[in-house]
Parts: structure tokens; sequence; C-alpha cells
């Protein structure tokens, strides 16, 4: 896979530089989740998904990415960044999950470019993207989708409803050759992508889009 750093090196120049950047504990051998999002707001559904691929993937550690905005997302409206960081913190409150707004640091508007810079700066840490099923079926709309599944292995937490559909998404149809048994999850972080599993077990109804539309309804 042809991997381009120039949006990692643009973002770490937006920043004052990548040695500027500060990251949360991480060290060459660690399996550690990345888990992107507004978390606007976060919910309890945010924390026990990380927590169910932290058992079963056997990972040292779980990085919150609360992003500025999302690309494919109305973000009018949208709580301040700080705010949404605040209120990440106070929900995670895990000793091995780290909330971080590392991408409004680096500059960064789209996954790829955040795992790029990732991958090149912390040599020798096993990545793995989390994300929910709902994730799952728009994951073709995400820029250069198909590199990120070739940098990355992948972990797709079940929800309920996404779960019975995101499998037949144009992604899960492309990924569905690249698919680990979940018996095998604990190798999933050391595994060359593209690799990717779904992790079954959670099934949680709650959403951020569903709570913001009740916040909004409230303020109305």
């Amino acid at each position: 896979m042809k991997r381009e750093l120039s949006p990692a090196r643009t973002a770490a120049a937006k920043s004052g530089g990548a040695g500027r950047v500060v990251l949360p504990p991480y060290s060459p051998g660690m399996r550690i989740g990345l888990f992107g999002g507004t978390f606007d707001p976060p919910h309890a559904a945010h924390r026990a998904a990380c927590l169910l691929a932290m058992q079963r993937l056997g990972l040292d550690r779980v990085w919150w990415l609360v992003t500025p905005g999302n690309p494919l997302k109305d973000t009018r409206g949208l709580a301040p960044l700080a705010k949404r960081v605040a209120a990440a913190r106070a929900l995670a409150h895990h000793p091995r999950i780290d909330v971080t707004d590392l991408e409004a640091e680096l500059g960064t508007n789209y996954t790829y470019e955040t795992l790029v810079y990732l991958v090149r700066r912390c040599a020798g840490v096993h990545f793995v993207w989390i994300m929910g099923a709902d994730n799952l079926r728009s994951f073709h709309r995400w820029q250069r989708w198909h590199d990120i599944a070739e940098m990355v292995p992948i972990a797709v937490v079940d929800r309920l409803g996404p779960s019975l559909y995101a499998p037949a998404s144009a992604a899960g149809h492309w990924l569905a050759r690249f698919r680990l048994r979940e018996s095998a999850a604990r190798t999933l972080p050391e595994r060359k992508p593209p690799v990717w599993i779904y992790l079954h077990g959670l099934k949680s109804p709650l959403s951020s889009t569903a709570l913001r539309a009740a916040r909004a309804l409230q303020s109305s």
C-alpha cells in the first residue's frame, strides 16, 4: 500500500512541529485501540464498547480521539471541543482509557491523516481502529477508507439495529474476505492488515445522535 505522509507532515506543521504534539502514554509492543468520534455527548455505550474491545482483544490502552468535527455530518450546534473532551474524560473514568483532542492539535480533518501520523510516530505500537456497526455501514464514505483498512486492523462492535445490515454495506462486502473469526480476537492487534473482526455482546441502543436530538428538543 502506498502511504502518503504529506497530510501528516502538513498537520504537524500546523501544530508547530511533530515534537510539540503531546500523545497519551505508549511504548513499542503495546496494543492500543483507537476510538474516534465527536462524543456529543459521550454515553455509556462508548465506554462499554471500549471495555469490551479491551477485554476481547487484549488491549493495553484505548485512546478516545475527540474530533473537532465529523466531515460527514452537520456540525452546526456541536458543543465546544473543550466541553466534549471534559465530558468524555468524566464518563470514561478508567485508568487505561485516554481521552485526547489529538486531531485538533494536528489539524487533521480525516481519520486517514491521523492514522498516517500515529503509525509513523509510534513505531512498534500495534494500533486497532475500533468502531460501532453503524460506522461500518457508512465506512465506504470515509476519506481513503481502503487505505485505512490496509493500515491498521479494525474491530467492529455490534449495536442494536445497525448490526443487522452493516455487513451488507459496500465496505462490509469488500471487507468480508478479511474477516477474522471471533474466537481468534486476541490475535487481531498483531495481525497484518487488512483484517477485521466483529465483536458481539454489546447491543446497546444508545446513540449520540438521538441524545443530541433529545437535548435540542429540551432546549427549544
